[in-house]
């Protein structure tokens, strides 16, 4: 299953193209005109240094999880 936001990236090269074309769409009318780059722009999380450092420590560990599959 994709998510949503990967789903309305799919969409936006499928509409324009290529990548960077879907950086110059001109069709700021678009619903998902904010979202064409496969992020949600108003979920801005102000994270501190420490909690940064955790997360890539997390997303480390992760991916040597997933290295060794």
């Amino acid at each position: 299953m994709i998510s949503p936001l990967k789903a309305i990236r799919e969409k936006c090269l499928d509409c324009n193209g290529t990548a960077p074309e879907v950086k110059l769409c001109p069709c700021t009318d678009c619903a998902l005109h904010p979202f064409r780059f496969g992020k949600n722009p108003f979920n801005k999380k102000k994270l501190t240094d420490e909690q940064r450092k955790a997360a890539s420590e997390r997303m480390k560990l992760l991916m040597e999880k997933r290295a060794k599959l």
